[in-house]
């Protein structure tokens, strides 16, 4: 799933989420919403599109029993200290994720911006 911006940039949904719970995994259906609202709030920043950065940075989410975000930390910064502080933003900026069924759970997200 990719979204253009000024026509040179595009920024690459979550295609794959590594989900973690204590005990199993959760849906399906709520691990595609969560794709759905993280993909509707990723934006290119303008930095570092002037700077030309491009990456994938991948963020491990803590999210609680209500969907709520709890924390986020870095997994695998991207190169550019622009993108990750937007990656790590991110989650925050998409609000609360529906409650995940299983009850608290972490997801490792991987997001990318590639120039085109």
């Amino acid at each position: 799933m990719f979204t253009k911006f000024a026509g040179k940039c595009a920024v690459a949904a979550a295609a794959t989420l590594v989900f973690s719970t204590p005990a199993f995994a959760q849906p399906a259906a709520w691990q595609q919403a969560v794709a759905r609202l993280i993909a509707s709030k990723q934006t290119y920043p303008r930095a570092a599109q002037m700077r030309g950065d491009e990456g994938t940075a991948k963020v491990k989410v803590y999210v609680s029993a209500s969907g709520a975000v709890e924390k986020t930390e870095m997994v695998s910064p991207s190169g550019s200290s622009v993108l990750d502080r937007e990656a790590l933003n991110l989650p925050t900026k998409a609000g609360n994720f529906p409650a995940p069924p299983g009850g608290a759970t972490t997801i490792v997200l991987p997001l990318t911006w590639k120039l085109m």
